[in-house]
């Protein structure tokens, strides 16, 4: 195998690693950044970054057809397919996809939940038929909050805690006059779902996987709505944190829950701890947002390390021999970009253009023997790039 073709939202961190590793890059993803179209051999980009244009909102922009539509440009000309949060393996020849090929009922959060339930602690969720029927739902459960979130999906994007008294004036199904719910414009019954709210602390384990064994290779704290990063979204997702050092149970329900749905390769498995309960949350099965922490953390190559588990060797990999942090950076307001290529910097748009109030802007990655000493480098750059673009002059 010597050409590989990455497709998702972002595929900056696994074409670095494949390309380390001697292999031909083909991508196709949305951001197009600058570290990417660098590393990549062959790359397609939704988003074509230009000095003074507006990358625009990804939540309006994205569609993930445009995606498939690129990569499908380039299947006879590689390989192997790794496919990316943002992309599915039933677009492409199973023969080629390199990891899990049926992850429908994986990435289907109520499916999910109907596989988990009998086996693991997970929040109690439910299909409502309409927002009325999840205002019954509400009612009958006086002591419990719930949030509503998108049947599919990643990121965080769209996820809103669920009011009933902001029912006044509900007049459609979709919940188009819904006040301070958007999350049901434009959704119907089919493509949101209702989930018990646990306030807890969000942590996620990273899990190679054969067809015969799993094992949990990386615990983290996840980074989840904060403002501090420009995050507008109050469950988005800014980064991680690893390793977590708290409760080692997620290693064991991780590991357990990966065989459990018979994934195979490197596997992400989202929990929240509260009052020593593990809840599952959501699974995902490709590589995850850690990718980058662990390979700092574990000095492994992760690429390399799916790629293996994939052909059924699950390597050694060592203990983490140092904290990582990933923190991602969003504008704080409207902004336009200058030259953001400091140390620990990545995801770089291209020198000039111009990117939204709350949308990703880059990725900042920091490493020590300390988690003090880490996360006080990252702030650190964090403050050089908001320095570095212009609020004033678009």
């Amino acid at each position: 195998m010597e050409n590989i073709l990455l497709v998702g939202v972002n595929t900056r961190a696994v074409a670095c690693s494949l390309k380390s590793l001697g292999y031909k890059v083909y991508s196709a993803d949305y951001f197009g950044t600058k570290d990417l179209r660098s590393r990549a051999d062959h790359a397609k980009s939704v988003l074509d970054q230009k000095p003074h244009i507006s990358c625009g909102k990804f939540s309006q922009r994205f569609n993930p057809q445009l995606i498939r539509e690129m990569a499908l440009e380039m299947v006879n000309e590689v390989d192997g397919i790794i496919s990316c949060a943002g992309s599915s393996p039933s677009w492409f020849p199973s023969k080629k996809i390199i990891g899990n090929q049926d992850v429908g009922s994986v990435e289907d959060k109520f499916s999910l939940y109907q596989k988990l339930k009998k086996h693991f602690l997970v929040p109690e969720t439910y299909l409502p038929v309409d927002i009325y029927e999840a205002a019954e739902i509400a009612r009958n459960e006086p002591g419990k909050k719930f949030i509503l979130k998108p049947r599919s999906g990643a990121g965080g994007y769209g996820v809103r805690i669920f009011n009933d008294h902001d029912l006044e004036g509900v007049h459609g199904l979709d919940g188009h006059d819904l006040k301070g719910m958007s999350i049901t414009e434009g959704i119907n019954s089919n493509d949101w779902i209702m989930q018990e709210f646990i306030d807890g602390e969000n942590i996620s384990a990273s899990v190679l996987s054969n067809e015969d064994e799993a094992r949990t290779i990386l615990t983290s704290t996840q980074i989840i709505g904060d403002t501090t990063l420009g995050q507008k979204e109050p469950f988005g997702y800014c980064g991680n944190m690893v390793p977590y050092t708290g409760d080692m149970k997620i290693s064991e329900i991780a590991s357990k829950v990966v065989a459990h749905l018979s994934l195979i390769g490197s596997n992400g498995v989202d929990f929240i701890l509260k009052n020593g309960e593990l809840y599952v949350i959501e699974v995902n099965p490709r590589l995850q947002g850690t990718f980058e922490c662990a390979e700092l953390s574990l000095d492994t190559n992760m690429a390399h390390a799916h790629l293996e588990a994939c052909q059924g060797h699950l390597m050694e990999v060592p203990p983490p021999s140092r904290f990582a942090v990933k923190m991602v950076v969003h504008a704080g307001e409207r902004s336009q970009v200058g030259n953001l290529n400091f140390s620990g910097v990545c995801d770089l748009p291209f020198p000039g253009v111009i990117i939204e109030k709350g949308e990703p802007m880059v990725t900042v990655l920091s490493s020590g023997n300390l988690m003090e000493d880490t996360l006080y480098s990252a702030r650190k750059t964090i403050r050089k790039v908001y320095s570095a673009v212009n609020f004033h002059a678009i």
